[in-house]
């Protein structure tokens, strides 16, 4: 078992998580109460990567953070290193290509909200913001949960962006399954089995303390 491969997953895992939690709760607050007539294209926007082939997310990653690109050649001149080819590339790469995992169950328990709470508690005169704290974020717990956990499980079986941004590069961005691949490749069949094993069983585990999470938080919900 590659126990740096392990580690770094685990970092970007968990650092995708928590930024997707930041930007994605806001973005599905507004996908979930906005009135914007053309919300369906945001929507389309935020669902291309379930459809997109991670190659193609990819490509247009790297096209856009490479030296040549603007963006690259002022994170070069003020960090010192490449954007691409890089962790930092790598975070920005799997926030895109994990983002539909964590806003869509927002959104989603956002929405089924009953919007007689909401007018309630804005008649009481509490602002948009305590209102989400004090009664939207409650009832949509077992969605954010969902959310966080999706968005961290998909990080860590990610292959086909990380490779094409981030490359093959021991201890920078050489993740579990780039470890896998590259253990098929060299014919290492029970180092890949081993690994790929360890995975299996991590996400079953992770799907399943979702699932059970989530029913026990209803139960919660529902006796109040």
């Amino acid at each position: 078992m590659n126990w740096v491969a392990v580690l770094l997953t685990l970092k970007l895992a968990t650092l995708v998580a928590l930024i997707l939690l930041v930007i994605g709760m806001p973005l599905a607050y507004w996908l979930a109460f906005s009135r914007f007539r053309a919300r369906f294209l945001v929507e389309a926007v935020v669902a291309l990567p379930l459809v997109l082939p991670p190659t193609v997310l990819g490509f247009y990653v790297l096209v856009a953070i490479g030296s040549r690109s603007p963006i690259g050649a002022w994170f070069e001149r003020t960090f010192g290193h490449s954007f691409a080819f890089s962790f930092e590339g790598l975070l920005l790469a799997s926030v895109l290509y994990s983002l539909p995992f964590a806003v869509q169950p927002f959104a989603a328990a956002f929405s089924s909200v009953d919007r007689r709470l909401l007018d309630s508690s804005a008649l009481l005169g509490a602002s948009r913001l305590r209102t989400f704290m004090r009664v939207v974020a409650p009832l949509s717990l077992p969605g954010i949960v969902t959310g966080v956990v999706l968005s961290f499980a998909h990080t860590v079986g990610e292959f086909g962006v990380v490779l094409m941004v981030g490359g093959n590069i021991p201890g920078v961005t050489r993740t579990i399954s780039v470890d896998i691949y590259d253990r098929v490749q060299e014919l290492d069949y029970a180092g890949a089995n081993e690994t790929a094993l360890w995975l299996l069983v991590f996400s079953f585990v992770v799907l399943t303390a979702v699932y059970a999470m989530n029913r026990s938080l209803w139960k919660v919900w529902l006796s109040r």
